[in-house]
């Protein structure tokens, strides 16, 4: 055994964790919903509005682990070049740290560079990145190991003399444990590689400041090379803010046991189930447009019409109804922005009229005074099977 490892027995660069039953379907789970992911085609404008809440999640998330408070509002404007008061500068330049680290690890995917081994100086770098111009309230030099004690909570960190040789050490244990490179990796090993470099980072702490970012980059990095959707690549980091009670439990129950299998296990059902969440919305959204073609081709088939204003608004109103709320006649000038603006000054009764009118070419129904859309129509369309016991 090397003096490393009799000084630092939970850091043991070998396989110390089991995937059991229950983290291999997890896996299995994980894998289904990234490839639907993949493979579900989205509308430019929808594509640009995920991979915009992916940024700002990302960017949120990270970041407040380690106590920025700006808000999702104000984290858009960073995101859109805005400057907030002088009084969050701070926090501001943190964020836009991260989004242009984020930015840049994802206009490499983009490029085809993604392919980097876990290296020293890919580490350095990151930490560059989520340090710049942070100035002296960064407890750290961007870039550059820690030459300090650290103590974080009651876990006492590396000497900093050992911490270039641990991080040599991890470097050279990823690619032996994970193999990047030599062949395309499997989806276990990268989900798996991702979770334990970012543990590892933490335990090691070579930063005297700005380690967490830096293992969730390193982790959203691993993720993106190895094929997982970029809409979703917020997901982790987003998990580990929304659960941190149990993320540090989990940290610290790994140190003690030695053992990374409940803290691999706790992070891939926080995946799983941010996979699940978000192939939902790209199915809301897919039935929305599903929907929107419906109306149209219902309104075109339409025979003996005039393609007069009524018609126009009336069609209008079919795509503005909501999905899965009910409504009356007297609620459709509340229904939304575009419906006010369509029957400002417009009466009860044409407003009937024109409920009269969808209900007759089933696009809505009718169940006493409220109504609601029609989507069997659409789910007429969907794949069917029988129910799953």
């Amino acid at each position: 055994m090397s003096e490393l490892a009799r000084q630092y027995p939970h850091i043991a660069f070998r396989r110390h964790w089991e995937l059991t039953a229950d983290a291999w379907r997890i896996i299995g789970e994980c894998k289904a919903y990234a490839e639907a992911i993949t493979n579900t085609p989205i509308l430019p404008h929808y594509y640009d509005e995920l991979m915009k809440v992916s940024l700002l999640k990302g960017a949120q998330s990270t970041t407040a682990i380690e106590g920025n408070t700006l808000s999702d509002e104000e984290i858009e404007r960073v995101i859109a070049g805005e400057d907030l008061p002088p009084s969050q500068g701070y926090q501001q330049r943190e964020v836009k740290n991260v989004v242009d680290a984020l930015n840049s690890i994802l206009f490499d995917v983009l490029d085809g560079q993604a392919n980097k081994l876990i290296s020293k100086e890919l580490i350095l770098t990151f930490h560059q990145l989520i340090g710049k111009n942070l100035g002296e309230t960064f407890a750290a030099i961007p870039g550059k190991f820690r030459n300090n004690e650290v103590i974080v909570n009651r876990y006492r960190c590396p000497d900093h003399r050992d911490v270039e040789p641990l991080i040599d050490k991890l470097c050279a244990w990823m690619q032996d444990e994970f193999a990047f490179g030599k062949k395309r990796q499997a989806f276990h090993n990268v989900l798996i590689q991702a979770i334990v470099c970012h543990v590892y980072l933490e335990w090691i702490h070579p930063f005297s400041d700005g380690n967490g970012r830096t293992g969730r980059l390193l982790e959203f990095y691993i993720l993106i090379r190895g094929g997982n959707p970029d809409i979703a690549s917020h997901i982790l980091s987003n998990y580990y803010n929304q659960t941190r009670p149990q993320y540090y439990y989990y940290l610290d129950k790994a140190a003690k046991d030695e053992s990374l299998t409940s803290f691999i296990e706790y992070a891939l059902v926080g995946y799983r189930d941010g996979l699940q969440g978000k192939l939902k919305e790209i199915q809301n959204s897919q039935f929305e447009n599903t929907w929107q073609r419906h109306v149209y081709d219902t309104f075109d088939n339409l025979k003996n019409t005039k393609r007069n204003v009524v018609f126009r608004r009336q069609r209008r109103l079919a795509l503005n109804l909501p999905l899965k709320k009910e409504f009356s006649a007297e609620e459709v000038g509340e229904i939304s922005i575009p419906l006010a603006k369509l029957y400002g000054g417009i009466s009860l009764k044409t407003i009937q009229r024109d409920l009269n009118k969808l209900e007759q070419i089933e696009l809505i129904k009718r169940e006493g005074k409220r109504y609601h859309t029609n989507t069997l129509n659409i789910s007429r369309m969907m794949a069917k099977q029988n129910k799953i016991i």
